[in-house]
């Protein structure tokens, strides 16, 4: 048994499922911090960690893999016929990966939280509302009348958008612009 746990492949598992354990958890309160710095809800930390465990946790999987020199050739047949598919299926629904992508860069650097009352400036379908909640693919908007939207973080990102505060309406609303003018 004792010959058995001096194994390379057992000592280097250990190692990998250790320190996967040890940078999870470096990353979860590293995001704890900031989350109480920039007042981000409980709820999107869940949805940080939950996130960055799978991503973590399936990197020491493939790790702890090829630490055991399974197979590797039908390993690597494997894992670039699943990579096909999902590239396959992310570039049919590019929204998917931009929306991902959109509610890491929404939670940790832009300006909107949970509670704010907002203006998007779409030409097509402007919308004011409060932001109930921001989870992986979409936000969830109030609008005044009670109306619940949900909308692609992407475009939140894409789309100009005016934090209202306690104003009904933004300034861009009420400003008189003479489009038919010519120079």
């Amino acid at each position: 048994m004792r010959d058995l746990l001096l194994k390379p492949e057992v000592i280097l598992t250990l190692v990998l499922a250790v320190s996967t354990f040890i940078v999870h958890r470096f990353i979860i309160w590293s995001a704890a911090k900031l989350s109480e710095r920039v007042s981000r809800s409980e709820l999107r930390k869940q949805y940080l960690k939950r996130y960055t465990g799978y991503v973590i946790w399936t990197i020491c999987a493939i790790s702890i893999i090829l630490v055991w020199g399974i197979n590797t050739d039908g390993f690597w047949v494997a894992l670039g016929s699943t990579f096909a598919v999902v590239g396959v299926a992310l570039f049919a629904n590019w929204s998917i990966l931009s929306n991902i992508t959109a509610s890491f860069i929404l939670y940790f650097s832009f300006p909107y939280k949970i509670g704010d009352r907002i203006r998007i400036h779409d030409k097509d379908l402007p919308v004011t509302a409060v932001i109930s909640d921001i989870k992986g693919f979409y936000t969830l908007l109030i609008t005044d009348e009670g109306e619940i939207i949900t909308y692609p973080n992407n475009l939140l990102l894409q789309k100009g958008v005016s934090i209202l505060h306690e104003k009904k309406e933004s300034i861009f609303d009420t400003a008189d612009i003479d489009t038919d003018r010519t120079a």
